[in-house]
């Protein structure tokens, strides 16, 4: 079994800054694409940001210069920093992992529970 635990989430004002971590545990051999997502409230799950392990990151176009994706390999945590926080960033945030199964070797993703940010003007 495979979890994610997200932390990092929170109430900050405009201008501000948070950081979301999400910690990978569990049966895993290796861990490949590592991608944060958003979703707000009646709105569609949308990427923010992803991160390949060998270190190719891409990002929204709405966060661009803002927002920081990094991830600790000998962790198995991925990082977002994210700066410059805007109000419509206000969303609940989620972790998402793309593995090579420890004991097949199977390719599976899993999916964080979630943590909210919110961004107040």
């Amino acid at each position: 079994q495979v979890q994610l635990v997200e932390s990092g989430g929170g109430l900050v004002q405009a201008g501000g800054s948070l950081r979301l971590s999400c910690a990978v545990s569990g049966s895993v051999f290796s861990i490949h694409a590592m991608s944060w997502y958003r979703q707000a409230p009646g709105k569609e799950r949308d990427l923010v940001a992803k991160i390949t392990s060998g270190g190719t990151t891409n990002y929204a176009d709405s966060v661009k210069g803002r927002f920081t994706i990094s991830r600790d390999n000998a962790k198995n945590t991925v990082y977002l920093q994210m700066n410059s926080l805007k109000p419509e960033d206000s969303a609940v945030y989620l972790c998402n992992v793309g593995y090579f199964d420890k004991f097949d070797r199977r390719y599976l993703e899993r999916w964080g529970q979630g943590t909210l940010v919110t961004v107040s003007s």
